[in-house]
């Protein structure tokens, strides 16, 4: 097993006094994962579009010292909105299969208390499309099913998406039009939920009888396929719902049936088509006989459309007996419904109560309850329940109404949110016509306390005392019936009781009057309220905090050519120092990677302050491995809290220089570009040699810049596996920017029908790796090698990525060939790529050979080839040849 031998340099002094290298938290977000598009809206707000079901990856780079904390947080609405209480704290926010209510705009706010937080937002926008729903009605009530013979329909079809849906109706396999005769029309109606478009049919024609099929489609955004829904309209018949109402003398505002006042009966179904509904009345069994006292009446407006009543003039005892109400189709196969009551001296108005001992209900969470209301009455009346509570308008169930034939609401594992007033109220139909009768039940549901905090880490210097306090936040019963101590699992006598608490305590305290090795530990109190119980953890010593690793440190590896090793500078600040006794030393262990064996070394301090910058230089680590850094603070109270972080050996940061700084790609480790590991595919390196000689026709260079075979470039393969937008990323050594100003330079070849993009990315390394576009180019340029100089100001250490974008085809191959990278600004006058040096394939010079060149040179239509080793310098309006 191989030893590692490591050579710890003595700390270097480094004071800074106050706060020192502590500097405020800086943000932004890049993103990752299943974006459909990112993009800029008209307000520069950066906009993230992702559809319903992938995988949302946001990911918030930071800066700062101490490193600062990200804590990610959403809105649904605008910048205004307050926080929600869910958040993610972590650099990297992924939210898997995301659904429509978590697009919003996402916060990532970076904070290490120094200074303001940093806060940065993005939109996201879900698109998703719903399957359709169609629901059908006709001009006197709202019916469904199969059905219809004549009348007026209207076919409503509502969805829910993002972006707004596009609608088309269709009959069959016709699209339908609005107006297209002068049966049909299509609107969207006011005041709906969703989107809504109805197709009206009207006065039902033989050929409205058929299939009709409503087609939404979001126009293959996020390629979210359209969908549809399809009814078939028919004439057939249906009846079903019957009910009836009984309604006493409202002239003399009376709610009891008595001889001598008026009685109306009424009797409805509900059909389709509703107008065709014939109504009959037995009385005992045999047709009802219409007289001056007895008369039937249809289409009540105090009733629902087509209902036939029963109306009773002047009560006589002769008239007791039961009614029946018999609804039928003539001609149709459609069973008769019918429905009867029993009027005699005993049909009495219902009442409604509730049981005695029953009108507060309380149970325990999660246990089911039972609320009770007694009707009374004949004929008797189902009950509708409903809350009181105008914050909780909704039943346990969902919906805003239940109805029990018992008058009992059975509730199955009740939680806290369903405490509260419940009405019990008697229904309108199926009984009298009358104000309804209601009671209120109370339910209370207890739960266990919750307290804060759930645990808390407590620092103390040796000696000062401490005080501990476990409170209740919420629970019910909202006080503490009992408080129990515990330390280290060891039941501790019950502190003194405070008498102002006394009567309904919402918290609990222990006071340590001293903070010692033998005080120090893991306290525990444990809070009841009758129903349960919530534990408040403490962890109480005067163990010192641990060391803030400094993140920021420019060019913090070293290397050594020559030995093969590298250092690294490892700098941290130490946190809350004055919050204990003060830092004796620390313990340093390094250890590489995949290695058990690690080298140990104390490191003695003097009075560590905040903000104090402490350096170590660790030496003779070996290339290419990383190792594991640990470092622990002492005091008299003995280790404190080590921190620990993974160094990775990076290669040397160099300056570009003035010579010598042109890649040809002539070499197989091409300068020390490497391939972007996140993207889609790689590029190539390649000559006229080594090329695919079944590549595509019509694409790609012949040779490299110079024109002969041997000449190596790099170039993406756009064939099969590849795809539309599939990206290829090479990525340049790491650069200190050491100038305000470096121009890029390279030839670009970008032939063929179905050329994607060429741009050129710089990757600043000072504030995370944050990649900015620097040039772009898209389509097809012809056979032709051109050359492009793009300005970039790079503020610290930086990269430049070549990223190749497939387009629409095979045949889209790009390459790129001698990049060059100088300080200073590019040329102000650009040659015209169709004017000035290129290469158009084959050359041949004077002496008979291939030409290896830096450009040629168009005059007067010929061309001048300059020997290896010539250089051709132009400003646009003069050349100069150096050999």
């Amino acid at each position: 097993m191989e030893v590692t031998c490591l050579l710890l340099l003595a700390l270097i002094p480094f004071h800074c006094r106050g706060q020192g290298v502590y500097a405020p938290a800086q943000a932004q977000i890049v993103h990752a994962g299943q974006a459909c598009v990112v993009k800029e809206d008209n307000i520069s707000e950066r906009v993230y579009t992702i559809r319903e079901g992938d995988t949302l990856m946001l990911q918030c780079l930071v800066t700062g010292h101490p490193r600062p904390q990200v804590r990610w947080t959403k809105t649904a609405g605008s910048a205004s909105d307050k926080f929600q209480e869910t958040s993610v704290f972590n650099e990297t926010l992924r939210i898997e299969r995301i659904a429509r209510t978590q697009g919003g705009r996402y916060y990532c706010k970076a904070e290490n208390g120094v200074g303001v937080p940093a806060i940065k937002s993005i939109r996201v926008d879900v698109q998703y499309l719903d399957e359709p729903m169609l629901t059908v009605h006709q001009t006197v009530s709202d019916v469904r099913g199969n059905f219809y013979q004549e009348k007026t329909v209207f076919l409503r079809c509502t969805v829910n998406s993002n972006p707004p849906a596009r609608f088309i109706w269709k009959r069959g396999s016709d699209t339908l039009s609005h107006s297209q005769d002068n049966g049909v029309d299509i609107y969207e109606p006011l005041y709906t939920q969703g989107e809504t478009k109805v197709l009206k049919l009207k006065n039902l024609r033989p050929q409205d009888y058929a299939s009709y099929t409503c087609q939404v489609s979001v126009r293959n955004v996020c390629g979210i396929p359209d969908k549809a829904i399809t009814f078939r309209l028919t004439n057939t018949t249906a009846m079903k719902n019957a009910t009836f109402q009984i309604t006493p003398d409202v002239i003399k505002e009376s709610e009891n049936i008595q001889l001598g006042q008026d009685l109306k009966l009424s009797c409805h179904v509900d059909a389709v088509p509703q107008e065709k509904v014939t109504y009959q009345w037995f009385k005992n069994g045999k047709p009802a006989r219409m007289s001056k006292r007895l008369l039937v009446t249809r289409n009540d407006p105090e009733l629902p459309a087509v209902t036939s009543s029963l109306e009773l003039i002047d009560l006589h005892f002769s008239d007791y007996g039961t009614y029946l109400c018999m609804a039928s189709f003539p001609g149709a196969p459609v069973p008769d419904l019918s429905v009867e009551v029993n009027i005699s001296s005993e049909t009495v108005p219902p009442t409604i109560s509730v049981p005695k001992g029953r009108a507060v209900v309380t149970v325990r969470e999660g246990s089911p309850a039972e609320l009770q209301c007694e009707v009374r009455g004949k004929p008797r009346p189902p009950v509708l329940w409903s809350r009181v509570d105008k914050e909780a308008a909704l039943m346990p169930s969902g919906l805003p109404l239940e109805e029990t034939p018992d008058g009992k609401l059975r509730l199955e594992r009740v939680s806290r949110d369903m405490s509260g007033t419940y009405r019990c109220q008697t229904a309108r139909y199926n009984g009298f016509n009358v104000r309804p009768r209601e009671a209120q039940v109370q339910l209370n549901v207890q739960f266990p306390p919750e307290v804060e905090p759930s645990s808390q880490d407590v620092r103390q210097a040796l000696g000062r005392p401490v005080l501990l306090r476990c409170s209740l936040l919420r629970g019910s019963p909202q006080r503490i019936a009992s408080a129990v101590w515990r330390f280290k699992g060891q039941l501790l006598p019950p502190p003194p009781v405070v008498p102002a608490a006394a009567e309904a305590p919402d918290h609990a305290e222990l006071r340590l009057d001293a903070v010692t090795r033998d005080s120090s530990g893991s306290y525990e109190c444990s809070v009841s309220n009758d129903v349960g119980s919530a534990v408040c953890l403490f962890q109480v010593s005067a163990k010192a905090y641990s060391p803030e690793f400094y993140f920021d440190t420019p060019n913090p590896t070293r290397s050594h050519k020559l030995s093969k090793n590298y250092s690294y500078v490892l700098q941290w600040t130490q946190r809350e120092p004055d919050a204990v006794d003060p830092v004796l030393n620390y313990r340093l262990s390094v250890r590489q990677l995949n290695q058990h064996n690690a080298v140990v070394k104390a490191i003695p301090v003097r009075r560590v302050e905040k903000g104090q910058l402490l350096e170590y230089i660790l030496t003779d680590l070996r290339v290419p491995h990383s190792y594991e850094v640990r470092l622990t603070p002492y005091t008299t109270f003995g280790a404190g809290d080590m921190a620990s972080r993974i160094i990775h050996y990076t290669e040397s940061i160099n300056s570009p220089n003035l010579s010598d700084n042109t890649c040809h790609f002539e070499d197989e480790k091409i300068c020390g570009y490497t391939q972007d590991l996140t993207d889609n595919f790689d590029w190539t390196r390649q000559n006229a040699l080594t090329q695919n000689p079944k590549r595509s026709p019509n694409t790609g260079p012949p040779t490299d810049i110079s024109g002969t075979p041997e000449g190596y470039y790099m170039f993406i393969e756009t064939s099969r596996p590849r795809e539309l937008g599939d990206r290829a990323r090479l990525v340049s050594p790491l650069y200190n920017a050491s100038a305000k100003f470096y121009c890029v330079s390279f030839f670009y070849h970008m032939y063929g029908k179905h050329i994607g993009s060429l741009n050129l990315l710089v990757r600043s390394r000072n504030k995370g790796a944050l990649d900015t576009h620097a040039w772009s180019l898209s389509g097809n340029k012809g056979n032709v090698w051109q050359q492009a100089h793009v300005p970039i100001s790079p503020s610290g250490p930086f990269q430049i990525i070549f990223e190749g974008v497939r387009g629409s085809g095979y045949l889209g191959d790009i390459a790129i060939d001698d990049v060059t990278l100088k300080k200073g600004e590019c040329p102000r006058k650009q040659m015209d790529p169709n004017k000035g040096a290129r290469w158009e394939g084959g050359g041949g010079a004077e002496s008979g050979g291939s030409c290896v060149w830096r450009g040629f040179l168009s005059v007067g239509g010929g061309c001048l080839c300059l020997n290896r080793g010539s250089e051709c310098l132009s400003d646009g309006n003069h050349v100069a040849l150096t050999v």
